[in-house]
């Protein structure tokens, strides 16, 4: 019937060594390194991908006032109406 899909070729002389997910550490060097690594990585992007975000709900916040004001009757148009 074939070979089944982790066992498509045998490989031979070749060691692989794992740990038990129970032995590893969770969090290590979490705080020492992890955090200091986000915060310079944000620091690296955040001129790149927050005008772009700054511009775009700019234009949105302006359509949606231009064409709420489209929306409105002009009183003016209708005033000597009797």
């Amino acid at each position: 019937m074939g070979r089944h899909f982790g066992n498509l070729i045998k490989m031979r002389h070749i060691i692989t060594y794992t740990i038990s997910p129970f032995e590893q550490k969770a969090f290590g060097n979490y705080f020492s390194k992890g955090i200091p690594n986000m915060w310079r990585r944000f620091k690296g992007q955040v001129f790149r991908v927050l005008p772009p975000f700054v511009v775009a709900y700019l234009v949105y916040t302006w359509a949606n006032h231009d064409h709420e004001l489209s929306l409105r009757k002009n009183p003016a148009d209708f005033a000597n109406d009797k």
